[in-house]
């Protein structure tokens, strides 16, 4: 991974820990019963059982990888077929009963681990993992994950509350009444990182956060809104900052439970004032790279983890690999 991480042709971002992948998703076999059933008979066929938002995963001293079986030892569950391998192998995942891998409670929003993962085998989540697993592994857990929390609250048919049965192949669900279907979902987001006219990044603390966790702003596109207009407009509501020349960088998947996250740089000109919102977030302020530098060895901050879009953002601005821990 680049310490800067960006494609300076085109200055868009790369390598981001949730956005790689190496398998071909097989999407046109999807309704195919027979290809499907062959592939879960095929004893070379892989399978990543989840629970929850977890799986085993098997860490070493800097690196990670998933723990995958063969579909005779996969349990009960919604499966989804994840895709196929350069060699012709095929890779499902399966839904399996809560507390099937004894995971324990995933860390909550704006938190990162708390110390380097010790090696061993052991259920974890995307945030402590994603980072350390390679592009199929990485792609593969993301994938799962994404479908897993949406198949876990889309269960009913929204037209007329009938139970809904999985279909595609594990990508979108039917209503068994009506015969409608329904895939899963997907809300944007746009983070985006403000400089001003010095050339200095805004950092905030949202309230949820813990003490001295700070990021780049970030929210949710509204209906009938473009990617532009929901920057603008929540940069404006969350600091009152107006800004201009935006920029998109790059965009990561983060299902958790089913955001994508589409990154953008932005400027703030003039000597404006910041005025936090007092809601979402609590206290922002503008960071020199010397200073940001300076609060990180102190203590006084602490920065998004990698496996996150906020921290490669942060990163390609600073033009090295951050300082710190996480």
């Amino acid at each position: 991974m680049n310490s800067a991480g960006a494609d300076e042709s085109e200055g868009v971002l790369t390598g981001l820990a949730l956005a790689r992948s190496s398998l071909d998703r097989a999407s046109a076999r999807r309704d195919d019963k027979e290809w499907l059933a062959a592939a879960w008979a095929d004893e070379s066929t892989r399978v990543l059982v989840l629970d929850g938002a977890q799986a085993l995963v098997r860490f070493g001293e800097d690196s990670a990888e998933l723990v995958l079986v063969p579909p005779a030892q996969a349990p009960e569950g919604v499966r989804f077929l994840l895709g196929v391998d350069e060699a012709s192998a095929v890779y499902f995942a399966v839904a399996g009963p809560k507390g099937g891998l004894r995971a324990g409670p995933l860390p909550g929003p704006g938190s990162g681990p708390a110390e380097p993962p010790a090696p061993g085998v052991r259920p974890a989540g995307l945030r402590e993992a994603g980072v350390l697993l390679g592009d199929r592994d990485a792609g593969m857990f993301t994938h799962a994950v994404a479908l897993a929390n949406w198949h876990a609250t889309h269960t009913h048919c929204p037209r007329d509350g009938t139970p809904t049965e999985p279909v595609n192949a594990g990508h979108a669900r039917r209503c068994p009444a009506d015969g409608s279907e329904h895939f899963p979902r997907v809300d944007p987001a746009v983070i985006m990182l403000v400089t001003d006219d010095g050339d200095r990044c805004l950092l905030a603390r949202n309230r949820r956060w813990p003490p001295r966790r700070v990021s780049i702003l970030a929210g949710f596109v509204e209906p009938g809104e473009s990617v532009e207009h929901a920057l603008i407009r929540e940069v404006s509501e969350e600091t009152g900052l107006e800004v201009t020349g935006l920029r998109y960088i790059g965009s990561q998947p983060w299902p958790m439970p089913q955001s994508l996250m589409l990154g953008f740089r932005a400027h703030a000109p003039g000597a404006q004032e910041i005025r936090v919102d007092g809601e979402e977030i609590a206290e922002a302020r503008w960071y020199s790279r010397e200073e940001l530098r300076a609060a990180v060895a102190t203590g006084e901050v602490l920065l998004p983890p990698p496996v996150s879009i906020a921290h490669r953002i942060i990163e390609s601005w600073y033009g090295d690999a951050l300082p710190g821990s996480w």
